[in-house]
């Protein structure tokens, strides 16, 4: 039996396992693209969030400079319901969670407005 012969008879096997093997290597890229991307995106989400709540503590702030901190934190929250809708749904904070990421960005721009 001579080399030919033998990869001939091997042939069907070794494509099985090339298949399998490039099979379990697409697999694992799909899954570190998902993990990846999922992290980007959830990344996004949080920025937006943050982001909509600073907007909103600004508005609420220029509108009626001599609210008080519960009232200012309260529009900051509705207003990022409202901006930023696909980020809550995501990220799904709770009450406490979203007044104490607004409080401390009220204590991050209070200083530019007297407090």
């Amino acid at each position: 039996m001579n080399w030919n012969d033998l990869f001939l008879q091997l042939q069907p096997h070794l494509l099985s396992l090339a298949a399998l093997i490039l099979t379990v290597v697409i697999g694992r890229v799909a899954q570190v693209l998902k993990v990846r991307f999922g992290i980007d995106i959830e990344q996004r989400h949080r920025e937006n969030l943050h982001s909509a709540l600073m907007s909103g503590l600004r508005a609420a702030l220029s509108r009626r400079p001599e609210a008080e901190p519960p009232q200012l934190i309260e529009e900051a929250i509705a207003y990022a319901r409202d901006s930023v809708p696909d980020a809550m749904a995501r990220l799904g904070p709770s009450e406490a969670v979203l007044g104490r990421l607004a409080l401390g960005k009220l204590q991050e721009i209070a200083p530019a407005f007297g407090r």
